[in-house]
């Protein structure tokens, strides 16, 4: 029985209830793997319809407020994926009248829509044989045939798109391709492997010469940087013993465009309380002579791909009456990484 042919049987009867797995709505399969990329499916299910209640037509998210957009997303991290999928549903709008392209070419022209995606949204809306190669997909064809050539080269990359559609199911591509995900992550998992049960262990070649945990190969990653952030938390004694604070956006293309966040001052090392009280008045205006203290005693370690944010909350109380100031009852209110969510939520004056 051919590959191909294993894998819709096994998708058959293993495939998971999933809700973007019963339509062909590009809108819903847009959304699904935008969401997925870099996040588990336990965790995206639930993001993913809270989008759809707060945006049930790709008009609805082209028409949301940015802000909102990110809220929304806030804690599934890569938030570059929110405002693409946000500007892409505003040119899907506004220059397609709400429709999408049909076809994997006109697909990628659009921001935020790789190879990938526009392979996922052309086969499974639209049947067009194009396959799918997502990190599932390179563990199954590495270990099944034996590839040893790296996954994120760019002859790996080539190569495992040549080969993807060689071995794909000439119909039922929509299955094909979404059984094969599936395959990997559930059967062909990166970890513990279920081997021994596999419709494919009599032709796997990683299973015959031992090599399943070695396959797929990966170059290495870049190398992680450091970063020391020292976050300002104001807090503004107001006559009516409410206390308020401030919360500015992030420009810039770095991390966490669009958020919101606490006044930062970034040091290229720990800094204690006399080095930040030397700094203040470079980030925060103040016209008094404020109470300081930190407020989380050990740095708080936050890891993204290629970055460790160390990271200090230092309270700052002051009788400085900020313009922008906000209630702190309205902090829950504004998109803010992750790192600044934890903290808003165990924070006690």
């Amino acid at each position: 029985m051919p590959f191909s042919e294993k894998i819709l049987l096994w998708y058959a009867e293993n495939k998971r209830d999933l809700p973007w797995r019963n339509t062909t709505d590009p809108y819903k399969i847009w959304l699904s793997e935008i969401m997925l990329q870099q996040t588990r499916v336990a965790q995206g299910v639930p993001y993913y319809l809270k989008f759809l209640r707060n945006f049930p037509r790709v008009q609805d998210l082209a028409r949301a407020p940015e802000e909102k957009v990110l809220k929304l997303w806030q804690g599934l991290g890569y938030y570059s994926r929110a405002r693409n999928l946000h500007a892409t549903a505003k040119i899907i709008t506004e220059q397609y009248g709400g429709n999408f392209p049909k076809t994997y070419k006109e697909l990628l022209n659009l921001k935020g829509i790789g190879d990938y995606t526009a392979s996922a949204i052309a086969s499974i809306c639209f049947d067009e044989p194009e396959p799918v190669v997502d990190g599932n997909v390179y563990r199954v064809l590495a270990r099944y045939f034996g590839v040893e050539t790296p996954i994120n080269s760019s002859k790996g990359v080539k190569y495992f798109k040549k080969l993807a559609k060689e071995v794909m199911a000439s119909t039922q591509l929509r299955d094909y391709n979404q059984g094969i995900m599936e395959f990997g992550a559930l059967q062909c998992a990166p970890k513990k492997p279920n081997c021994r049960q596999c419709p494919l262990n009599n032709g796997c070649v990683a299973l015959r010469e031992n090599k399943t945990t070695l396959l797929p190969v990966k170059l290495k990653k870049a190398k992680v940087s450091h970063r020391y952030f020292n976050y300002l938390v104001p807090l503004v004694n107001g006559s009516d013993t409410q206390y308020r604070t401030l919360l500015q956006q992030r420009k810039g293309k770095g991390i966490w465009q669009g958020l919101f966040q606490f006044p930062l001052l970034e040091s290229d090392r720990e800094i204690n309380i006399t080095e930040l009280r030397k700094n203040l008045d470079t980030i925060l205006p103040l016209e008094d002579t404020p109470e300081v203290y930190l407020y989380n005693e050990d740095q708080i370690v936050h890891k993204l791909s290629h970055q460790h944010l160390h990271t200090k909350f230092w309270i700052v109380k002051t009788d400085t009456q900020f313009g922008d100031a906000i209630e702190i009852t309205e902090l829950g209110q504004f998109p803010v990484p992750v790192l600044i969510a934890e903290f808003i939520k165990t924070f006690k004056i």
